[in-house]
């Protein structure tokens, strides 16, 4: 396939611009600065490259590859009618499917899709054979059927891998630029632009940095980013596992596990390709400049949640209040923590606001949790049976503990009712508090109808005086 593309056939027309560029003339003779030089190389690298693509422009106009072109144009007007006809029955059929995981419908969909494609490797793989086995012709003349197959082909396969690439915009970029790779691959056309991207570059002393060196970065540099998220995951959930180890400090080694493997993973990128991470020292130092101005916020969750991990005030678990917000602590995370309510909203605390405000953690040194409620009675009623009924009745709930004993006390005389406030110990609160209020309340009332304790509503007396009141001189 190469040798279709990598021949050097001379051409005349760009005979004058090669001239052109001063390969003789004495402005770029020991004379010319780098940049100058620099240029020069580009353009030169620059005409190569549109010779290479005037050689494949004349390649094509041969008879033999213009009916190959034709040949390719049908097949792919033939796999759009294939898509046209097949992708609403697919897609019916799809959703006709019942028992079948999310993963397998996905696949069939993302199938769904490529139908079109899909058809067309199929019937360039067909002409192909019909037309080196049946017709028994020479390969030159399928040469170009079997390039635009393979890269159909190859195309297909970088379509249903990266559809595993979660990010959308991630994704699209790792799709455009493996497609980009493998055409210019597939077309022998590799070498050449490769060479051209080497071209663009700059030199400062010893230091050389090419187009070709900041891709190669890129892409060297992302796949260690990706296998460094892989490890990082791993890493945490077997820390989250570990039962000798407490979550707040399961959280902190995952968080260092994770910032140790991804400035690994970005140093050895640049290695990789030459670069010398130690001379970004000048960089590192602006960007520390524009860390303390412009991102403070940033870094004060960060190291607010750095703190937390390490001082253990709250930990994965944990019921806290924090202003209106109830519930538990879900996750913690580099710049906020999670925390679910018992409505099932998930609220993302700032970690600065868990070091600055008050927070009222109902779990941090121990799992028990009182609770008061309130209530009266009649004063008809005796205080003593109603103290009681009242412990009796806190006890008859499930999710009171019977081993610190509920208590009742008086702790007031109210102006309708005698009031009293009574206390009892929960370990659950992860499960709620309102409901457990709940309970105990609907308990008082069943044990006070039982007794016949009256809980009164507010009165007033009040008293009637007579149409004629005689008259009283008031000095």
């Amino acid at each position: 396939m190469s040798k279709f593309f990598a021949m050097r056939i001379p051409l005349q027309p760009l005979a004058p611009y090669r001239k052109s560029l001063g390969i003789a003339s004495a402005r770029f003779r020991g004379q010319s600065c780098g940049m100058e030089q620099d240029i020069r190389a580009f353009l030169e690298e620059l005409l190569t490259f549109a010779q290479q693509l005037e050689t494949s422009g004349r390649l094509l106009l041969l008879p033999s590859r213009l009916l190959q072109l034709g040949i390719i144009a049908v097949l792919i007007l033939l796999s759009q009618l294939v898509r046209i006809l097949l992708a609403d029955r697919i897609r019916d059929r799809i959703r006709q499917l019942e028992g079948r995981s999310k993963t397998q419908l996905r696949m069939f969909v993302m199938l769904q899709r490529r139908v079109a494609l899909i058809t067309f490797c199929l019937l360039c793989w067909l002409t192909v054979f019909v037309m080196r086995d049946v017709m028994e012709l020479f390969p030159s003349r399928s040469y170009m059927i079997v390039v635009a197959g393979t890269i159909a082909f190859a195309w297909l396969v970088i379509g249903i891998t990266t559809r595993f690439i979660a990010n959308p915009f991630m994704r699209r970029i790792v799709n455009w630029g493996a497609w980009i790779f493998a055409t210019l691959h597939f077309t022998g056309m590799l070498d050449e632009f490769a060479q051209l991207l080497d071209s663009l570059s700059i030199e400062i002393q010893d230091f050389r940095l090419s187009l070709l060196n900041v891709l190669q970065a890129i892409v060297i540099t992302g796949a260690l980013l990706f296998v460094a998220r892989v490890l990082s995951r791993a890493g945490a959930r077997s820390l989250r596992g570990n039962e000798d180890i407490s979550p707040s400090m399961g959280e902190l080694l995952s968080k260092l596990l994770q910032a140790f493997l991804y400035v690994s993973a970005v140093f050895l990128g640049l290695r990789a390709v030459g670069f010398d991470p130690s001379g970004f020292t000048v960089l590192s130092g602006a960007i520390g400049v524009g860390i303390g101005f412009g991102l403070q916020k940033i870094v004060s969750n960060i190291v607010s949640g750095a703190i937390i991990l390490m001082d253990q005030s709250v930990k994965p678990g944990d019921v806290i209040s924090l202003g209106d917000t109830f519930g538990w602590i879900q996750s913690l995370g580099a710049r906020y923590v999670s925390v679910v309510t018992r409505d099932g909203r998930e609220y993302l605390i700032p970690n600065e606001d868990l070091i600055t405000s008050q927070v009222v953690n109902w779990s941090h040194s121990d799992e028990f949790v009182r609770l008061d409620i309130h209530f009266g009675t009649d004063y008809e009623d005796d205080p003593y049976l109603v103290r009681r009924t009242a412990i009796a009745a806190a006890k008859s709930v499930p999710r009171v503990l019977s081993s610190k004993s509920p208590v009742c006390h008086i702790t007031g005389f109210g102006d309708s009712s005698v009031d009293y406030v009574l206390r009892f110990w929960i370990t659950d609160p992860t499960k709620g508090l309102t409901n457990v209020r709940g309970d105990v309340f609907l308990a008082l009332w069943d044990a006070f109808k039982e007794n016949g304790i009256n809980i009164p509503f507010p009165r007033r007396d009040l008293r009637m005086l007579p149409d004629e009141i005689p008259a009283q001189k008031v000095d």
